[in-house]
C-alpha cells in the first residue's frame, strides 16, 4: 500500500466589510483560526480586502488597488511567518501603471514567492472585469510549499478546462480557485449557478486526478448575494467538506496528495491524452464575435436586477 501524504490546507470563507482596515483584521482573525487547527496552506477569497466593484462599470480604480510592497501585504507576509503558513492572498494590484487581479503568495519564512494574474477575464452584467483588469500572461504558475505543489486560478478562470489541466500537467497537486460569485437579487436565471460553478471544479478535479479548493465570499454586497458553499473536492469529485452559504469560517480540511496518484493510475486520463489531436484547443476558429452586451435579451433582464428594478 502506498505511503499517505498528508497536509491540511485552509478556506478563508468571508463576507468582506466595507473598509480595508475591517478586512484585514477580519482575514487575519480567520487565518489564525485555520493555523490553529493545522492548516498549513491557507487561501483567502477573491479581491479578499474590497467589495466586489466590477458589478459597477467603469469606476475609479485606484481606490481599491494595492501593491505587493503596501502595508496590507506586509502584515499579512508577517502573518505567514508568525504562523509559519504558506498563505494565497488575492488582491486587486496596481503594478507600474497597469491593474491585475492577482493572487500573491507568501512562504512560511513570510517571504514573497510569486503571484498569479487572473488570465480569463469576463465582461458581463454585474460582473464588467474587463473594465478594471488586464490579462494575465504567460503560463499556468505552480507554487511549491514544504507540504504540496499548487496553483492558483482565479474565479472565471474555473470555467476553462484547458487552465485546470494545464496547472495539473505544471505539476499542480492542489488547484486553489480563490472566487467572488453569487446570485444577482431579482434575476431568475434557467438554471443553478451554484450547482454549475461547484459541478465544473469537481470536473476538473476528476478529469485531472487532482484536489480543488473552491474560496468563496459570502453576504450582500448591491444586487450581489454571494453563495459561499466554499469546498474542497477529492481527485474523484467527491466533497470531502462544504462551507455554511453564509458564514465566516475557517474551513480546514486534511487530504492525502497520495490519492492524486492513485486515481492517476487508476483511470489513465492523463496517460492517455492524445496531444496530437487537439490543434483546435489552440485555433481562434471557435471564437465568437462580441454582439455588444447591449444587444443580449438576457443581459438586459440581469442589468435590471442590478438596478433594482
Amino acid at each position: 500500500m502506498a505511503k499517505k501524504q498528508l497536509v491540511k490546507i485552509g478556506l478563508v470563507q468571508m463576507a468582506v466589510p466595507a473598509t480595508k482596515k475591517a478586512a484585514l483584521e477580519k482575514a487575519a482573525r480567520l487565518i489564525t483560526q485555520a493555523a490553529k487547527k493545522g492548516a498549513k496552506i491557507i487561501c483567502l477569497p477573491e479581491l479578499f480586502n474590497t467589495p466586489y466593484f466590477p458589478q459597477k462599470d467603469k469606476l475609479p480604480k485606484k481606490q481599491y488597488a494595492e501593491t505587493v510592497s503596501g502595508v496590507v501585504m506586509r502584515s499579512l507576509a508577517a502573518q505567514a511567518k508568525k504562523l509559519k503558513i504558506t498563505l494565497i492572498v488575492p488582491i486587486y494590484e496596481l503594478r507600474d501603471t497597469k491593474y491585475y487581479n492577482t493572487a500573491v503568495v507568501f512562504s512560511e519564512q513570510g517571504k514573497f514567492s510569486g503571484q498569479y494574474d487572473k488570465i480569463h477575464i469576463p465582461h458581463d452584467p454585474g460582473f464588467y472585469e474587463k473594465s478594471y483588469f488586464e490579462q494575465g500572461k504567460g503560463d499556468y504558475k505552480i507554487f511549491k510549499s514544504p507540504y504540496a505543489k499548487f496553483a492558483v486560478l482565479i474565479c472565471y478562470d474555473q470555467w476553462y478546462p484547458e487552465a485546470a489541466r494545464a496547472a495539473r500537467l505544471n505539476g499542480a497537486e492542489i488547484i486553489f480557485y480563490p472566487t467572488a460569485i453569487g446570485d444577482i437579487i431579482g434575476y431568475k436565471t434557467e438554471g443553478d449557478w451554484h450547482n454549475a460553478w461547484e459541478t465544473a471544479q469537481r470536473g476538473h478535479a476528476i478529469a485531472n486526478s487532482v484536489y480543488v479548493a473552491g474560496v468563496n465570499r459570502t453576504g450582500r454586497e448591491g444586487q450581489m448575494r454571494f453563495f459561499g458553499q466554499s469546498f474542497v473536492s477529492d481527485p474523484f469529485g467527491k466533497i470531502i467538506k462544504r462551507a455554511s452559504k453564509s458564514k465566516d469560517e475557517a474551513v480546514v480540511v486534511q487530504i492525502d496528495l497520495e490519492r492524486n496518484r492513485f486515481f492517476a493510475d487508476g483511470w489513465g486520463f492523463l496517460r492517455n491524452r492524445r496531444p496530437d489531436t487537439y490543434k483546435a484547443l489552440v485555433a481562434k476558429k471557435l471564437t465568437e464575435k462580441h454582439r455588444g452586451l447591449k444587444n443580449v435579451p438576457h443581459y438586459k433582464d440581469e442589468i435590471r436586477a442590478l438596478e433594482g428594478k
